[in-house]
C-alpha cells in the first residue's frame, strides 16, 4: 500500500502530468491542483527562505538553491517543494530525480493538510534529511530530521538560529528573518 492508501481512483502519470495546464502535483497517481497561488504572505516567506539559503550557501559549490522545480520521485510521482537545497549537480533534464538534502514548505489553507501528512510521509521515505513546515499564520516552523529511516523534530522555531548540517556544507538558518 502507497502513502495515501487509496486504490480505487484513476491513476496519472508523468506522461498525463506534463500536458495538464496550470500548477499540479502528483502524488502516487492522484493530481493535486496547485491552486489558488499562493498569497502574498505565503510568497514573502517564501523568498525570504530563499534569500538566506542563497546567502548562507553562497560559498558552497556543492549545493543548490532552488525554488518550486518538479521533483520527480516516479513515474507517478511529481512533487514542487517550495524551496529547496539539492547537494548534486542536477543534471539536464527539466526536473530532478533524486532527493534534495534540505525541503522547506510554507503552509497554506489549501495545501496544509498535504504538506503535514502525506508529503511528510514521502519526503521521510524518499530520504530527505531535513524537512521544515513552516506555518505563516503561527510564525512557526518545525523543523525535522531524518534519522534511522523517521523524522525526528529538531525544534518549534520562531526565532532560533537552527544549524544544518547537508554533508558537504554546513550553514546556520536564522527564523526570526523569515517572518518579517
Amino acid at each position: 500500500m502507497g502513502i495515501i492508501g487509496l486504490n480505487e481512483y484513476p491513476r496519472y502519470t508523468y506522461e498525463d502530468y506534463k500536458n495538464w495546464e496550470g500548477r499540479w502535483e502528483l502524488i502516487e497517481g492522484i493530481p493535486y491542483a496547485m491552486s489558488p497561488s499562493p498569497g502574498w504572505k505565503h510568497q514573502m516567506i517564501s523568498n525570504n527562505i530563499a534569500w538566506q539559503l542563497k546567502e548562507s550557501l553562497k560559498e558552497c559549490k556543492e549545493c543548490t538553491v532552488l525554488l518550486p522545480v518538479d521533483w520527480k520521485i516516479s513515474d507517478d510521482t511529481i512533487v514542487q517543494p517550495d524551496n529547496l537545497v539539492i547537494c548534486y549537480e542536477p543534471g539536464e533534464k527539466p526536473y530532478i530525480t533524486k532527493a534534495p538534502s534540505l525541503i522547506f514548505e510554507v503552509l497554506s489553507k489549501s495545501t496544509a493538510l498535504k504538506d503535514r501528512e502525506i508529503k511528510f510521509r514521502l519526503y521521510e521515505r524518499e530520504g530527505v534529511k531535513y524537512y521544515v513546515i513552516v506555518d505563516p499564520e503561527d510564525k512557526i516552523a518545525r523543523v525535522y530530521k531524518l534519522e534511522n529511516g523517521r523524522y525526528i523534530k529538531v525544534c518549534d522555531a520562531t526565532d532560533e538560529k537552527v544549524e544544518f548540517d547537508l554533508g558537504k556544507c554546513n550553514f546556520e538558518f536564522d527564523f526570526s528573518l523569515i517572518f518579517e
